[in-house]
């Protein structure tokens, strides 16, 4: 069985250390990564482009045009489509939204779903629906579909189940402790997230910790294997 390493990570809009971010990707050896908060704003894809040579991956899709949620690759994973879609907006909130890929690796086809879904709760809600809605429009029925990003909420909550309603929270199937991934400087939170499909196995699921970390961003990265079927 073919496995897929998925990195989601909230990079903060690159205002720390970009350099300490692309090296914790680069160790981190992904297949696939799920930006968060990737730079939406000035020379925005001159930045994300920049980003992803860094860090040894290229550009799936994503960017501003999907809320400032940005998908990367390694080579070897090929690239069947993508979507960018933004959820209904918020009078003074920022405009949410998700990158879609559908994605083959070792002859397995898959697909993500990278997103950052909202501070408060009517809103964060809404746009799991919507996740939901833009899922079933863009991937077919027998592809299994992993969801990875920043939740804003935490376990227990009505967002996150509704995230694992039909899908496996990967800490909780094969991660060790607390899981806290918000944030570095005082980790009290496990507010970031992968769920994968019921039909893909989670193999490992690892909060990255290094001394890059503190310096890179507000959010640990988290480090999920799943096995493709």
């Amino acid at each position: 069985m073919p496995t897929v390493r998925l990195l989601s990570y909230n990079v903060r809009s690159l205002r720390d250390d970009d350099d300490a971010v692309a090296r914790i990707i680069r160790a981190s050896e992904p297949d696939v990564v799920c930006v968060q908060e990737a730079p939406r704003f000035l020379r925005w894809r001159a930045k994300n482009a920049a980003l992803a040579r860094r860090s040894g991956l290229v550009i799936v899709g994503g960017g501003r045009l999907a809320g400032a949620n940005l998908i990367l690759s390694s080579l070897a994973v090929d690239v069947v489509s993508t979507h960018n879609v933004l959820f209904t907006p918020d009078p003074r909130l920022h405009r949410r939204g998700t990158a879609i890929a559908v994605l083959a690796l070792g002859g397995a086809r898959f697909a993500v779903a990278g997103t950052h879904l909202d501070l408060f709760a009517e809103p964060r809600l809404r746009h799991v629906g919507e996740l939901h809605a833009a899922l079933d429009r863009y991937v077919p029925a027998d592809v299994p579909a992993i969801i990875a990003g920043d939740i804003n909420d935490v376990p227990g909550s009505a967002s996150w189940q509704a995230l694992a309603a039909h899908r496996a929270d990967a800490w909780v199937a094969a991660g060790s402790g607390e899981g806290l991934t918000s944030n570095p400087k005082n980790p009290r939170r496990r507010i970031d997230a992968v769920f994968a499909d019921e039909r893909l196995p989670v193999i490992s699921a690892e909060v990255i910790d290094t001394p890059d970390v503190v310096r890179a961003s507000d959010h640990y990265p988290l480090l999920v294997e799943v096995g493709l079927s």
